[in-house]
């Protein structure tokens, strides 16, 4: 069953621009740990790398339904890729609290995310889909154990 749909466009320019206009500022309000490592190692397409991310995390606020309010926040939503490079996302805080509210009764969440980029655009679509059982379709899980 799907709960969500969100899309997003982000131009790489403008997020390079925001990058040398705020540098650590800009990163650390909206960009995980993880992320901020995979661009790391992306030094020529580091603004690229960050513009996907952007779309993505707008894409997941939508999907969720909420937008970046409603007690969503940046950094509760971060891409992160598996071994074998398929973008996935990782969600905390207040929009796992969100996720799990949308959740009917005996479903768990499977996220799907995809992201592209072709120069001065980054595009993302991320599709939340509400499934049995109890094992997530990606590692890691989207949602933190509950106690």
């Amino acid at each position: 069953m799907i709960l969500g749909i969100g899309t997003d466009l982000a131009n790489i320019e403008r997020i390079e621009g925001t990058l040398a206009r705020f540098g650590d500022r800009f990163l650390d309000r909206v960009f995980t740990a993880a992320e901020r490592r995979m661009a790391a190692r992306r030094p020529r397409a580091v603004a690229a790398t960050y513009a996907k991310r952007w779309a993505a995390k707008e894409a997941c606020s939508k999907a969720l339904g909420t937008g970046l309010r409603m007690g969503v926040a940046w950094r509760e939503m971060g891409v992160v890729n598996l071994a074998s490079g398929q973008p996935t996302m990782q969600i905390t805080g207040g929009a796992a609290v969100r996720l799990q509210a949308l959740m009917p009764p005996g479903l768990h969440p499977r996220i799907h995310v995809t992201i592209t980029d072709d120069h001065p655009w980054a595009q993302a679509f991320v599709v939340i889909e509400a499934v049995p059982g109890d094992t997530p379709y990606h590692q890691p899980a989207h949602l933190p154990p509950q106690p």
